[in-house]
């Protein structure tokens, strides 16, 4: 008996690797939802494990058979846990049900509401994150579930009793017994589509395994579904060339019916006129900056507008939008240095960051500090196209990949000929073995108007923190 579903009566649930940001969400989810909850990680820290020891989850140091011996009804099953877990492996042999965690969330959270889900391989959390701000400021008292601590909320998830539910559509594989992406598990009443870009090299081959990974997530939106597109790449107007829904594109070309207009900086405000089907529909100002952000912002006002919510209430929503950590998040200043934190790591990623963040230093120097530390960035896929991507920094610390050993050596992205690359192009850029010693680069370097930019999709050893301490 295929015991891959989640049966109808549920009242105790177990997480095979609880500490992960979205799993953690949704065992904290359920645990609000009144579920008895247990989770189970290979390392138990914080700041994870203060967060679900708050909520009242046990937490098992460790993956063990004994940790399912008290039978729960369901075991959700992370998409990093293999089926060589010993906690996979006892919850076969004593027949108990199990799910992914996009099976979870579309039973206990999104069931009875309208999804709207933000797909893309930049983009997405910006995007989601402003929508359930929006939606909660609207008065629509929304649930969430997002892959960035919005600060809003001082949280990554929200059980509301409004009737949306906002999502990220993550293109990644869902689990060792569905290697589907995670977004088809979800039927969404409307999605955007922000970007296609090759990424995740330890699962997709090449670009077409990801458009055509796309273009399944496309044609399978009923007709009932609307689809918001952006206009400003290839990828995204092929992908969606086989489609039942209703698609409208957003961006900066005139052809659109959504359309970023004039834009302008007045500190600490970016001003942004909106245009749809060419006449002017409004002018909004956030805290947030970049063309980058600004795309994302006009896609969700594009769903807002689609929502029928006024104008008024959505520029009330931008202006109070206090944005993501670890997203252009500013950690400190000392000695009028300012630390800045971004989870850049995709050349284009890095590209859009570095190029905003320039725009707003009117004094110093931009340094901008990288760890590449993802599956993708520790391998030597792109190790021409992040040679081009940092030339609005003043100078550049590039760190060695800190799990290097992990990727094929034949695979393995080299920090120092990216380095040597980019001082072929003239740049003042520097090598690093460790964190330390970029941190004793930074300190002697760094002068008062300097900016840092600190980039990476992990914790960098808290390089902002003890900088800041140390400056």
């Amino acid at each position: 008996m295929n015991k891959n579903k989640i049966p109808d009566s549920v009242r105790t649930i177990h997480l095979i690797a609880v500490c992960g940001t979205a799993m953690g969400a949704l065992a904290c989810m359920l645990r609000d939802l009144g579920y008895a909850v247990t989770g189970s990680d290979q390392k138990i820290y914080p700041p994870m494990s203060h967060f679900l020891d708050q909520k009242g989850i046990k937490m098992n140091d460790g993956f063990r058979e004994e940790n399912v011996s008290y039978g729960p009804d369901l075991v959700i099953v992370g998409n990093a846990v293999s089926k060589d877990n010993p906690e996979v492996q006892a919850m076969h042999s004593r027949g108990l049900y199990f799910c992914s965690m996009p099976q979870a969330l579309n039973r206990f959270a999104a069931d009875g509401k309208k999804t709207l889900l933000v797909s893309g391989t930049h983009g997405k959390t910006t995007t989601a994150s402003i929508l359930a701000w929006l939606l909660y400021e609207a008065g629509y008292d929304p649930s969430f579930m997002i892959g960035g601590i919005l600060k809003n909320f001082d949280s990554n998830y929200r059980l509301g009793n409004g009737p949306y539910f906002v999502v990220e559509g993550d293109e990644y594989d869902t689990a060792f017994f569905d290697k589907g992406p995670k977004f088809l598990h979800f039927q969404p009443q409307m999605a955007v589509l922000t970007s296609v870009e090759f990424d995740h090299a330890d699962i997709f081959h090449d670009l077409e395994h990801v458009k055509e990974i796309f273009s399944g997530f496309v044609s399978a939106l009923p007709g009932s579904s609307s689809l918001l597109a952006f206009d400003g790449e290839q990828n995204v107007t092929e992908v969606i060339g086989r489609h039942h829904c209703r698609i409208e594109r957003y961006g900066k070309k005139a052809t659109s019916p959504w359309r970023l207009g004039f834009v302008s900086a007045e500190p600490p405000w970016t001003v942004f006129e909106v245009f749809k089907n060419n006449e002017r529909f409004g002018t909004f100002k956030t805290k947030l900056f970049g063309e980058h952000n600004l795309l994302n912002a006009l896609a969700v006002i594009a769903i807002a507008d689609g929502l029928n919510i006024a104008v008024d209430a959505i520029a009330k929503a931008l202006q109070t939008f206090e944005g993501i950590k670890r997203r252009q998040e500013i950690r400190g200043q000392k000695r009028q240095i300012t630390v800045m934190d971004d989870f850049a790591h995709h050349p284009t990623a890095v590209r859009e960051t570095v190029r905003a963040v320039k725009s707003i230093v009117s004094t110093g120097r931009l340094i901008a500090v990288f760890e590449p530390r993802t599956n993708t960035s520790m391998r030597s896929v792109f190790q021409k196209e992040y040679a081009g991507v940092f030339d609005p920094a003043d100078i550049i610390c590039i760190r060695k990949p800190p799990l290097l050993n992990k990727i094929p050596s034949g695979q393995q992205f080299s920090s120092e000929q990216l380095v040597a690359d980019l001082k072929i192009r003239g740049k003042d850029a520097h090598y690093f073995p460790d964190t330390d010693a970029i941190r004793d680069f930074l300190l002697i370097t760094a002068k008062p108007g300097d900016f840092v930019l600190i980039m990476s999709n992990g914790g960098f050893d808290n390089i902002h923190q003890r900088l800041l301490e140390n400056l």
